[in-house]
């Protein structure tokens, strides 16, 4: 429940501080007093986007904060979601900077406003006369239904699997889509995808080409320039490796004379050992040295497809032919395993299609089973109205179509008048009978909803005398199960409530401020004779006014 509600610098109230009581709470004052700004300002508490022209002095902040007791409602896990800290004694704040710049905060935790409003849908209804429009939208229609007949969970269910089925259904059309691109160049992408293959390409390959091109091309040259290495190293007298043995056994003779001999020995004989192997390998390499114009013709064959394919595929490198190859086998094993994950999700959505059937049915005969007690307690409570002839109708028709409700179409009726016709609800019933019904909802939802605090602005609209007073009673029957704060203009409703406000206007240093006060029996009496008979209070006012409060 809101147990206060502060507002400071919005519209005409300067500083108000309003203490709240649990129960049935009447808020009064005459029209243009300012009892829409202590809506508009709970609105901005509640989520509601800032207005900059809302500051009444713009030099300053505007502030709104209330505090709610909300320990019996089960909302730690709305907390969790939206990652604030739970407190039983929760405080919301609303700032509006001068600047034009809003803030909210939870908890002195900063929020955006979605998680403002996410909480502010689970704390306070605000019911104003053109809510009663919503009785003709079928939004709230089934919330109405699913809430008296505890259908909720199923809806949800049932609308949890409808969003699957739909995922499913986009992404079997994407697929066929991509299907059909596919198939528009699947041969030549088999074409592009066999050349590939057919090159037997590999990384190093274009480098391993090269050099045997060079090789085959220059086997004269080599040979001449390998054979003469390989003599110069191994000839018998002028050899490099024959001069270095014999300059080894001159070292030899000396190295016991000092370390630095015998380490030029040491060096000497590991540069012998390593022109041996030099020598050895070139060797073997002029003696595999053969002039084959086959192989080179066959190496220029596979150089001229590998650039062949650069060209073709605007590419610079084997890797990159290698990934295009890839990627082309990836396509045309999509477009030859098409008609089969087609079939897989075609089979898929007719299962889950069968599931949410079930969810539809077994959702439908739980409202089936609820519309005859709603009908009865609606129509029940608005005999006690002065709506002694209404009948409502609810009309449930099963659909094959899903709808995001379920495979039904619903309509509510209304016949106002004895033997009268049914019609739409909105088009049957004038704006008091609209609120009539409504009011007549709201008490009938108390129970089930479980929400803290209920407003009603002026929802006694088009009504008067002993019809008022059942309104009252009303509402003060669902302020046992919740909050319930009513702003009206009729004496017979405002006698009803526990706890009574007045909203008036006063000029404070030359400027008119709103403000509002809680009002005990003598001034409750008071304020019931002004709404009964204006500012001429007589005896036979107040004595109405008293009788009224008793």
């Amino acid at each position: 429940m809101l147990q206060s509600l502060s507002i400071k610098n919005f519209a005409l109230i300067e500083d108000v501080n309003l203490q709240l009581n649990e129960g049935f709470s009447i808020i009064t004052g005459e029209t243009g007093a300012g009892k829409s700004i202590l809506l508009g300002a709970l609105s901005l508490l509640l989520g509601k986007r800032a207005d900059l022209s809302a500051i009444k002095d713009s030099t300053k902040k505007c502030t709104i904060e209330g505090v709610f007791n909300i320990e019996a409602y089960k909302l730690s896990t709305l907390f969790k979601d939206e990652d604030l800290d739970y407190e039983d004694q929760t405080f919301i704040r609303r700032e509006i900077l001068p600047s034009g710049k809003s803030r909210a905060f939870v908890n002195d935790t900063p929020v955006n406003l979605s998680a403002l409003q996410a909480l502010g849908s689970k704390l306070v209804d605000i019911h104003s006369q053109h809510e009663t429009l919503s009785l003709g939208d079928l939004n709230y229609q089934y919330l109405v239904l699913d809430t008296f007949g505890n259908s909720l969970k199923e809806l949800h269910k049932y609308q949890h699997d409808l969003a699957e089925l739909r995922r499913l259904y986009k992404e079997l059309e994407v697929l066929k889509s991509n299907q059909a691109e596919a198939n528009k160049v699947y041969d030549y992408n088999v074409f592009l995808l066999e050349e590939l293959e057919k090159a037997a390409l590999k990384k190093g390959m274009l480098e391993e080409l090269e050099e045997t091109q060079d090789q085959l091309s220059n086997v004269e040259l080599l040979k001449e320039h390998l054979g003469s290495s390989a003599n110069d190293l191994q000839q018998e007298q002028l050899g490099v490796l024959e001069q270095l043995r014999t300059i080894k056994r001159n070292l030899s003779t000396v190295s016991g004379f000092s370390k630095t001999y015998a380490e030029l020995l040491n060096r000497i004989e590991s540069s012998i050992i390593e022109l041996e192997d030099v020598a050895e390998i070139i060797e073997e390499e002029f003696e595999n040295l053969e002039d084959n114009p086959k192989l080179l013709e066959s190496t220029n064959d596979k150089l001229q497809l590998i650039y062949n394919l650069f060209k073709k595929h605007n590419v610079e490198s084997i890797s990159e032919l290698l990934k295009i190859e890839e990627e082309l086998a990836e396509t045309v094993t999509i477009s030859q395993n098409a008609d089969g994950a087609i079939k897989s999700l075609t089979s898929k959505i007719e299962t889950n299609k069968e599931a949410l059937k079930a969810d539809a049915l077994k959702l439908q005969q739980k409202r089936l089973k609820a519309v005859p007690k709603l009908v009865s307690n609606i129509e029940k409570l608005l005999a006690e109205l002065g709506m002694p002839n209404a009948k409502i109708k609810i009309e449930i028709n099963p659909v094959e179509r899903f709808t995001n409700y379920g495979s039904e179409d619903m309509a509510w009726l209304l016949s106002a008048n004895k033997g009268g016709h049914y019609s739409d609800i909105k088009k049957a019933a004038s704006g008091g009978e609209l609120s009539r019904i409504m009011l007549a909802i709201k008490s009938l939802l108390a129970k089930k909803s479980k929400l803290p605090t209920i407003i009603f602005d002026e929802i006694d609209t088009g009504v008067s005398g002993e019809i008022a007073k059942k309104i009252g009673d009303i509402m003060f029957d669902m302020g046992k199960d919740l909050q319930v704060l009513s702003i009206t203009h009729l004496p017979q409703i405002a006698a009803k409530g526990q706890h009574h406000y007045k909203v008036y206007k006063e000029d404070l240093n030359n400027t008119t401020v709103t403000q509002i006060r809680k009002l005990e029996t003598e001034d409750r009496v008071i304020e019931l004779a002004e709404m009964l008979g204006g500012k001429s209070k007589s005896e036979a006012v107040l004595a109405h006014a008293k009788s009224l409060l008793n």
